[in-house]
């Protein structure tokens, strides 16, 4: 468990530099619970935890899957 003062938030500039996905592509992955969420600094700023971004990254280089186009069947 990491304490408060251990945390990094990152900004929507500095994770999409991390993250070479569109802003909606983030908001799809965000919303099926496929990517870290963001938290609301104030109405107009938004932030995401910077070790939950680089553990999603992880897990992407680790995991061996392939990524499947929306409307394309997987063929074995």
């Amino acid at each position: 468990m990491h304490t408060l003062a251990s945390k990094r938030l990152i900004n929507r500039k500095e994770l999409l530099k991390m993250v070479p996905l569109s802003d909606r592509t983030i908001y799809n992955l965000e919303q099926r619970g496929d990517f870290p969420r963001r938290i609301a600094l104030t109405s107009r700023n938004v932030a995401w935890d910077l070790q939950e971004v680089e553990q999603w990254i992880e897990e992407r280089k680790s995991s061996g899957a392939r990524p499947v186009r929306p409307g394309h069947a997987i063929r074995f």
